[in-house]
């Protein structure tokens, strides 16, 4: 079952396949929920204990998986006229936790590694790259105590 954390936050459970040789792993369909379209997949590293943010996507919406290790990611909701406007959400995803972190275009995100070593996120998003895109602050300027 999908998950509201914040206005346009959505988690959703992934099925985990078992296999003695290696597990599979889902992360995406067609037909799933926070699925608007696919223009580029891309793998981000983090290290353990290393923060990665903030970030502001202004078109693109994330379909965000852990397949290996754990990621911490702080959403934060500033949007004028927006429900939950001023709060923040805490997600822990990878490990026992399987799920894809879904987040529509207008929202904050930071994330941390929690693993032991790295921690690998994969990023689905509904258009290609396109550096102009996205808004980047520094760590400092949303106040966030990790």
């Amino acid at each position: 079952m999908d998950q509201a954390l914040i206005d346009g936050v959505l988690i959703t459970p992934q099925k985990r396949i078992f296999n003695p040789s290696g597990d599979i792993l889902h992360a995406l369909k067609r037909t799933g929920s926070g699925y608007v379209g696919f223009g580029e997949a891309y793998f981000t590293a983090v290290h353990a204990g290393a923060v990665k943010g903030w970030k502001r996507h202004r078109r693109v919406t994330l379909n965000l998986v852990v397949p290996v290790g754990v990621i911490r990611f702080i959403i934060h909701d500033d949007r004028l006229g927006s429900p939950t406007a001023g709060c923040f959400a805490d997600v822990n995803l990878g490990g026992e936790n399987y799920s894809r972190l879904t987040l529509s275009p207008g929202l904050w995100m930071a994330f941390q590694g929690k693993g032991e070593s790295q921690n690998l996120l994969l990023n689905i998003i509904d258009e290609e790259h396109e550096p102009g895109e996205a808004d980047n602050v520094d760590l400092a300027v949303i106040p966030f105590l990790w």
